[in-house]
């Protein structure tokens, strides 16, 4: 199971309120392995008020709350009955689960907000020996060319017949030696 995006729909105006009661409702139902983050999307705004200039919190989607959260039946049911959640956006009606944001959803929303996904910490260098954990090229070894770290991305020297052939592959792909 991974964990996905869902929209919930709340009562206008009350989306900070779903978002404190789903956290309290997560920690002492103890579903802090199935939900993860409670989110509602807000940009900074400059507004001019009685001839002062001053920055406020606007929300993007009044009456929507973001969660991130792994789709089971225990964590619907926890989700689907917060206090002042009317439900998900996206199901076809009662009991069934809801459609998750696509991840360019997800991501556009988040950077929006200023939010960035979290990225795996750069922990290779150039020339490092690796061995490569999943994908077509499963446990060859090599060395590291290239390092992009925007990308998430390494560049590997990997012997392949008797020559040394570059291949691009996640962070995710790779594990220090």
């Amino acid at each position: 199971m991974e964990k996905l995006w869902y929209v919930i729909h709340t009562y206008s105006g009350y989306e900070n309120k779903v978002k404190t009661n789903l956290e309290k409702r997560v920690e002492s139902m103890e579903m802090q392995d199935k939900i993860f983050r409670v989110l509602v999307p807000t940009e900074e705004e400059l507004e001019n008020k009685d001839g002062k200039k001053r920055t406020v919190q606007r929300k993007v989607f009044p009456g929507y709350v973001l969660v991130e959260m792994i789709m089971t039946d225990d964590s619907w049911y926890v989700v689907r009955n917060t206090p002042g959640v009317t439900g998900f956006v996206g199901s076809s009606g009662a009991g069934s689960k809801p459609t998750p944001l696509m991840p360019d959803e997800v991501h556009a929303i988040l950077r929006q907000m200023g939010v960035d996904e979290p990225t795996p910490k750069v922990d290779f260098d150039i020339a490092e020996t690796v061995k490569v954990k999943d994908g077509p090229f499963a446990n060859f070894v090599g060395s590291i060319e290239e390092v992009d770290a925007s990308r998430q991305k390494v560049k590997v020297l990997v012997n392949m017949f008797g020559r040394e052939t570059p291949v691009e592959l996640d962070f995710t792909q790779v594990e220090k030696m």
